[in-house]
């Protein structure tokens, strides 16, 4: 390496935002940049004569995600906690030489202060609640619209004080372009609220483009969301084609169960949320992009962090502004609006004028609905197609008060044998919580590929995306048995 070479790589790392490490394959440290020292509590010569495996024990920092990659010799990616109190993400890289492991090359990004301001948003947001709980308890009427969401009617249904204050909160934060993460069941309302928090942004005008991750093939993925040149792969347009982040420039894109994102593509993603720019496949030159992100989930991506499953530092990056929407059965002010606004739409659709028998209120507003507001429009309009008259009652067979969970796949409680019960509350010999729970969900599936006839079906009942479907069966071996059978 020239001396020029070697004043560019130490400019390089000594202005550098993250802190640098270059460890040895012994877990000696010899190189760290000058910012490690306030993060790690040691200085930058003590750090550099010290061994990796000595700084765990002495609770400099913990683990290391270099002994990790020496270890495995694959790069890697943890959460680190350090002896200043500070928590960063750390990524180490291995580099070989002459095939064998040389040393390790890490980095690591504070998330201190960045923790620091969600949990000031939290409580910002928190104040936020209360002052429009005490709002509605001085002067607002139970049910009524807040005069700020006036306009809403026929798009959205927010009676209940919590989903108002969920609405506030969207209309609050439309104007900025700062990322939201809707987190809720499937069938909530999430991507009805996205379409909202757009419309009230100043990219409104703009597209809103509407992307589920876990309905798109793996291996297209990255030519839809990215694009390709003329000639990138055999079969492509000869024209090209413009991926789904470049359509969404000027305007918002919403990436729907982005739990099932696979994770070549959340690095990628990540890299586009960063740069502000993409390459299309075949393209040498880099594009500029922009959109404002909201994403959307049914899963606990903190669960999926922990398990390897997602990317900590995506997750950083999307959990910006978090927006949490409740199960409709824990706000059922908000059903009657629901019902109507679904009852006026099957009267247009299909040419009619039907209402709904005085006796079904009741029974609507009882059930717990766990397929939330998804599962009371399909039920509305299965019941209007079944209605012989003008007046609707509950469909011949279907007895709300049945309850069937979709994501237990079997009756709640009162249905379910005693010895299924036992079966999913005992470990068995050696078994530890993780293999538990690996069966459990492969009776779950087994019994539903016994009793449905499609993937889909599979996924509607369960409350997960179809793909996901598939993935589990593949991986205990099932197959759905009436598709056997012919």
């Amino acid at each position: 390496m020239s001396e020029l070479d070697s004043a560019i790589l130490r400019t390089i790392i000594d202005t550098a935002h993250d802190h640098f490490f270059v460890v040895d394959a012994l877990g000696e440290v010899r190189d760290v940049s000058p910012g490690a020292a306030a993060v790690y509590g040691m200085s930058c010569e003590a750090l550099r004569g010290s061994n990796v495996r000595t700084l765990v024990e002495q609770g400099v920092l913990k683990p290391s995600v270099s002994l990790e990659v020496l270890s495995t010799g694959k790069p890697a990616q943890l959460l680190q906690h350090t002896g200043t109190g500070r928590r960063v993400i750390a990524q180490a890289h291995p580099v070989y030489s002459e095939g064998r492991l040389a040393c390790v090359v890490s980095r690591s990004m504070d998330l201190t202060d960045l923790q620091l301001l969600q949990e000031e948003y939290a409580l910002l947001q928190q104040r936020f609640s209360d002052h429009l709980r005490r709002s509605v308890g001085e002067g607002a009427v139970a049910g009524e619209r807040d005069p700020e969401l006036a306009g809403l009617s026929g798009v959205l249904e927010v009676r209940s004080g919590v989903m108002q204050e969920i609405a506030l909160l969207l209309k609050r934060v439309a104007p900025t372009d700062a990322n939201v993460l809707m987190l809720g069941e499937s069938g909530v309302g999430k991507t009805a609220f996205a379409r909202q928090l757009h419309r009230w942004s100043a990219r409104g005008d703009g597209p809103f483009i509407d992307v589920n991750c876990g309905a798109i093939p793996e291996s297209l993925f990255e030519s839809e969301m990215f694009g390709y040149q003329p000639g990138a792969f055999s079969g492509s347009n000869p024209k090209g084609k413009a991926g789904l982040l470049e359509q969404a420039a000027g305007g918002t894109l919403f990436l729907d169960e982005i739990g099932e994102l696979p994770l070549a593509m959340q690095t990628k993603l990540l890299k586009v949320i960063q740069d502000g720019s993409l390459m299309r496949l075949g393209d040498t030159t880099p594009r500029r992009v922009d959109f404002r992100l909201v994403v959307a989930t049914n899963q606990n991506l903190a669960e999926a962090v922990e398990e390897g499953r997602f990317r900590l530092d995506l997750y950083y990056r999307l959990n910006v502004i978090p927006v949490t929407l409740p199960p409709l059965r824990e706000r059922r002010e908000d059903i009657p609006g629901l019902v109507e606004r679904q009852l006026k739409q099957l009267n247009h659709r299909y040419g009619g004028d039907k209402i709904l028998d005085s006796g079904v209120w009741q029974e609507l507003m009882g059930r717990d609905w766990p397929g939330n507001v998804r599962e009371l429009e399909n039920w509305l309009e299965r019941a209007w197609l079944s209605a012989a008259g003008r007046v609707i009652a509950t469909p011949e067979g279907d007895a709300l008060s049945a309850s069937t969970d979709p994501r237990l796949g079997e009756p709640q409680a009162r249905g379910r044998p005693a010895t299924a019960q036992a079966a999913a509350s005992r470990l068995d010999e050696g078994e530890g919580l993780k293999d538990a729970l690996a069966r459990i969900e492969r009776d779950i599936l087994a019994a539903l590929c016994a009793e449905l006839s499609s993937s889909y079906a599979i996924a509607e009942r369960l409350g997960i995306s179809q793909p996901s479907v598939v993935r589990k069966m593949q991986r205990h071996g099932l197959r759905i048995r009436s598709a056997t059978a012919q």
